[in-house]
């Protein structure tokens, strides 16, 4: 039997039943018996109440005006974020025509936009939203040495309406991946010397570009461009490196070029905690369960906590499966890390307020706030316990799963 969370809908005498279902629809009032704001102390009887999208209030037992539909729950937190994923161009089926998330023609390509291959209408979306995921950072997967871009979008069933960022960084990858995709390069070396090339290529390229005369500046490059964007801290460089020596070469990549990087995946971070410190470099966490094999080989589920208890930002991250459903739950995930060291506290920082930061939208995401985006999910008990459920999922003030799953 399929469970559902308590509703109370409470309409003005004398409102037409029309127009109170239109006002019932923009003004949403949520009580928890916990509420996590990530904002502050997890509030005890809390009540959210939304607006237009937005967040209009956060407080303990407030007062629910009428025409408020209400919902209830036994814990409440901010809609996930998920840093990074390839959901919306890597299908749920995992056949050539849903895998979009690595062009596998040239190493080097920033110039391909995740935009242009975003499926909206991809059943992945709809699992991870429904176990609360509200905004994902996705795009072009690792295992080039640049394979694309990556956008931020909200899951909605609204689809493109709530686009948040069409490019907001650009994807690199160090290790062995690389070279299992592509005849060059073969080694971690060449790949730097290629990747070093490149971008003294756009260093040149840029500064041909901001000539005072016009008619002796190069012709627009689309690669260069997006290349050039990133030199400039435009993008951030988001970079997959799982083994220390990879790691370290993306530490030094990043000092060379003044690159705004991301470490991404991370497996043997643990090892660097001081120079990823040093660096202040934030960390997109690989999935705390993902398979220990290749450059993943030393992974640790304690990682996450190591990273944490040592004052290093880091987010969780949905990851890139080789099997359906091709994509990973942070929910599950972060639940992992806790039992691995993590506290609640800092697990759900890390699927809310960090990655929210990461991807440089923490003004409207990422916390349960007023004016914030009215991003809201609903719980039946312990977000972090097997046998808790998703029973409701709220996007910009609106409902888009209230079935407990």
């Amino acid at each position: 039997m399929r469970k559902h969370i308590k509703i109370a809908v409470t309409v003005l005498a004398g409102v037409a039943l029309l127009g109170a279902g239109r006002l019932a629809e923009a003004q949403v009032a949520v009580k928890g018996e916990t509420v996590y704001t990530m904002a502050g102390a997890p509030i005890k009887n809390g009540v959210v109440l939304l607006k237009d999208g937005k967040i209009e209030a956060v407080g303990a037992n407030l007062q629910v005006p009428q025409n408020y539909k209400l919902y209830t729950a036994k814990v409440v937190t901010p809609g996930f974020v998920d840093a990074h994923t390839s959901v919306g161009l890597a299908g749920i089926y995992n056949i050539p025509a849903d895998q979009q998330q690595l062009e596998k023609t040239a190493p080097v390509q920033p110039e391909l936009r995740a935009l242009d291959a975003y499926n909206p209408n991809e059943e992945l979306i709809e699992w991870v939203r429904n176990h609360g995921v509200t905004t994902i950072n996705t795009g072009h997967g690792p295992g080039a040495l640049i394979s694309g871009q990556t956008m931020t979008i909200k899951t909605s069933p609204e689809g493109f309406a709530t686009l948040m960022d069409t490019t907001n960084m650009v994807v690199f990858t160090l290790g062995s991946e690389v070279s299992e995709n592509f005849k060059s390069p073969g080694t971690s070396a060449k790949g730097m010397a290629i990747l070093r090339s490149e971008l003294q290529a756009a260093q040149i390229y840029a500064k041909k570009r901001d000539n005072g005369d016009t008619g002796k500046r190069p012709d627009l490059n689309l690669k260069m461009e997006y290349l050039k964007d990133v030199l400039a801290g435009k993008y951030k460089a988001l970079i997959t490196a799982n083994k220390a020596n990879d790691i370290m070469a993306a530490l030094r990549l990043a000092k060379e070029f003044n690159l705004n990087m991301v470490l991404d995946g991370g497996a043997e971070a643990y090892l660097l905690i001081e120079e990823i410190k040093a660096a202040g470099v934030p960390v997109v966490l690989h999935p705390t369960m993902a398979r220990s094999y290749g450059d993943n080989k030393n992974m640790s589920f304690e990682t996450a906590a190591v990273l944490a208890r040592a004052g290093v930002p880091v987010a969780i991250q949905s990851g890139f499966e080789q099997y359906v459903p091709r994509a990973r739950v942070i929910l599950f995930e972060a639940g992992v890390a806790v039992a691995n060291g993590m506290t609640t506290d800092q697990a759900l920082a890390a699927v809310t307020t960090t990655p929210a930061k990461i991807i440089g939208l923490d003004k409207r995401i990422g916390s349960l706030e007023k004016g914030k985006d009215a991003d809201v999910v609903l719980f039946d008990g312990d977000p972090f316990e097997y046998t808790s459920h998703v029973c409701a999922v709220i996007i910009n003030g609106s409902v888009v799963n209230e079935e407990c799953k």
